[in-house]
């Protein structure tokens, strides 16, 4: 079992930069995937960026590359999200997601066993 707890998000004017920061307690972090997924009002939840286990393999969306940077320290059970050059559409509400280390792709959702309560991030224009 794992228990996650987002924190860092708020309001931030486009072009501007947050960093959210997820906690993970209750088993061993050190072997666990781990992604920031997102969600729109209306829409469906989507995939941001993950980190493998050992913090070796990173994947990006399309739409946040060059801008997200995601990041973990085992030491500290942390995982991180530096999102610069931020887009009114990048407003969602931001969850970090684990999984024990597996071959499957980052970006599938449901290969997600553990999830946060989420922290909103809004951009305004």
């Amino acid at each position: 079992q794992v228990q996650l707890v987002e924190s860092g998000g708020g309001l931030v004017q486009a072009g501007g930069s947050l960093r959210l920061s997820c906690s993970a307690s209750g088993s061993i972090f050190s072997y666990y995937d781990m992604a920031w997924f997102r969600q729109a009002p209306g829409k469906q939840r989507d995939f941001v960026a993950g980190i493998n286990w050992r913090g070796e393999s990173k994947t990006y969306a399309e739409s946040v590359k060059g801008r997200f940077m995601i990041s973990r320290d085992n030491a500290k059970n942390t995982v991180a999200l530096q999102m610069d050059s931020l887009k009114p559409e990048d407003t969602a509400i931001y969850y970090c997601a684990g999984r024990y280390l597996s071959n499957v792709g980052k970006d599938l959702i449901s290969s997600y066993d553990y999830w946060g309560q989420g922290t909103q991030v809004t951009v305004s224009s």
